[in-house]
């Protein structure tokens, strides 16, 4: 059996100068460490004292380092540490932004104009959220943003995948090409469509220096390697064909598009609210970055593809964990939903702030119902999922609406719906008749697709009734939430972050961020042999300019 031993890093490390100490002494006992580690815009020593004079290795700012005797032996010195500096620096560079921070898109207009606006003038991108809105609304929001910030390249909107509505997809696609919003931020996508890779493929020129360069800027969120694999590849064939066609691009276009991949970015989506395979971070996030590198070498492509993380994030511990997994960036969701500029009343405002990690809970997706996908949102003082699970068990068991036994019937049209399906039905019927006359023929055809739609009412009446703040209906509230938002909470007691009214959006990241670098100079002390106190690894919410 072999014995352990012990490294003495006093003796494994060689001297490289001697330090004599400035105004400030060096540091020894775990007071003094973690008051040094928190300073990361400031050089910091790793000292130890000459052999036989005990202390051990300790840390120092200032100072002068020499090469003579006296003094404390000087082991290596770390230079300062930026938040702008925890992610990829080519994509603040290639997006214009001072941080590698995204606030990201919560559908429904969650993510509101106001909360991509306050992010774009702090240096930071911010995705509104188109998902779930009529394309008219969508036009509005993206006029006003225009108007605010349009000159500013660090702003995006959301194209959500919609296989229940592909017109509507399409819609969306073609009004953000040609509003010329400058990203556009892909999510649920299960495979490609005409319709995002429209949107990357137009406007493709040649710059003086032969690179491609983008017009639009498409990030894709993804939570599988296959999907993954589909958006860091060349757009296929038979999709710019189709495009071509439609006299959507041009030929220079399409002849560009072989040579770059869909999107430059790609956000890998772990245990996140709403669409989630709640694959864990760890896990997800190297086997697409190791994907990447493959796919990079075998089209040998001339520019990087970015690897940003997302899902959890809600810590400065989380984050800084998301950066030392090889992030390019970061993308926050749940937590925005608790902030002042956030699209949702201020009742779900604070749900959302009583929640813990556990009180989250997978129901049935509006948009994707039929197919069985489901989404995370928050358990806690609200029934929407268990009553979302019972109208979709009625939907795979019963052909139709008059197929549900009177006794289920009954308790639906009672406990949930709360209204008989006949005046359900009819309301819906005049919904899909202005929205797309195609859904209700359907209907009026397939009892299956009828009842889909009935029960999509109810899941998309609780999307607004949490957004409305409609208190007759808070048990029925559908909210959007991941684990994230407990850690937050507990993050943020008792600090000034635990107001609802003190959390905006750039309070929160640049609080995560600020975080995340105290957090990660703790970890590059300790690997250099400092004994980094627990307290360390801590940073208490301030407010931060």
């Amino acid at each position: 059996m072999t014995t352990a031993q012990v490294i003495d890093f006093r003796r494994t490390h060689t001297p490289v100068a001697t330090w004599i100490p400035g105004g400030r002494a060096a540091a020894f006992d775990s007071e003094g460490i973690a008051e040094i580690a928190s300073e990361v815009r400031e050089p910091v020593h790793i000292v130890t004292a000459k052999t036989g004079q005990g202390h051990g290795v300790g840390v120092a700012l200032g100072g002068e380092a020499f090469g003579g005797d006296a003094g404390y032996r000087l082991l290596g010195t770390l230079p300062p540490l930026y938040p702008e500096w925890l992610g990829d620096r080519s994509f603040c560079e290639v997006h214009g932004v001072r941080f590698p921070y995204i606030a990201g898109e919560m559908a429904n207009g969650i993510a509101t104009t106001d909360m991509v606006i306050a992010m774009a003038r702090a240096g930071m991108l911010g995705f509104f959220g188109a998902g779930g809105l009529a394309p008219q609304r969508v036009a509005d929001a993206v006029d006003l943003l225009v108007s605010e910030i349009g000159d500013l390249p660090n702003w995006g909107v959301n194209l959500i995948h919609s296989p229940n509505e592909l017109a509507v997809e399409e819609s969306v696609a073609e009004l953000l090409v040609r509003r010329g919003v400058p990203i556009v931020s892909a999510s649920a996508f299960m495979g490609l469509t005409p319709a995002v890779v429209r949107c990357a493929v137009a406007g493709l020129r040649i710059d003086a220096s032969g690179q491609v360069v983008r017009r639009t800027r498409v990030f894709a969120k993804v939570s599988r390697p296959e999907v993954a694999a589909q958006f860091m590849s060349p757009a296929p064939e038979d999709i710019l064909e189709l495009l071509l066609e439609r006299g959507h691009i041009t030929m220079d276009e399409a002849g560009l598009a072989t040579r770059i991949p869909v999107a430059e970015d790609i956000t890998v989506e772990s245990d996140s609210g709403g669409h989630t395979d709640n694959r864990p971070l760890v896990s997800l996030l190297p086997a697409i970055i190791g994907q990447r590198d493959e796919i990079v070498r075998r089209q040998r492509y001339s520019r990087p593809i970015r690897v940003g993380a997302a899902g959890g994030l809600g810590t400065p511990e989380g984050v800084a964990a998301a950066f030392a997994l090889g992030a390019a960036y970061v993308v926050t969701g749940s937590v925005n939903q608790a902030c002042v500029e956030a699209g949702i009343s201020d009742e779900a405002k604070k749900m959302l702030a009583d929640a813990d990690i556990a009180d989250v809970i997978m129901a049935p997706a509006a948009d994707m119902f039929e197919q069985g996908v489901k989404l995370q949102v928050l358990r806690r003082g609200t029934m929407f999922a268990p009553r979302a699970a019972q109208l979709y068990e009625v939907y795979r068991t019963c052909p139709g609406l008059d197929d549900i036994p009177a006794a289920v019937r009954a308790r639906l049209e009672r406990d949930v719906l709360r209204a008989p399906l006949s005046e359900i039905w009819a309301g819906t019927a005049a919904f899909w008749r202005d929205r797309d006359p195609a859904e209700l023929a359907r209907a009026e055809e397939d009892p299956k697709h009828r009842m889909a739609l009935v029960f999509r009412w109810y899941l998309g009446k609780a999307s607004r009734w949490a957004i409305d703040g409609d208190s007759s209906r808070r048990v029925d509230f559908q909210i959007w939430c991941g684990p994230a938002m407990g850690a937050f909470n507990r993050w943020t007691a008792g600090s000034f972050l635990a107001a609802p009214s003190e959390r905006t959006v750039v309070q929160v990241a640049l609080n995560l961020l600020e975080g995340a670098a105290v957090i990660t100079r703790a970890h590059q002390l300790r690997t250099y042999g400092v004994p980094v106190p627990a307290e360390a690894f801590s940073f208490v919410p301030r407010k931060l300019n």
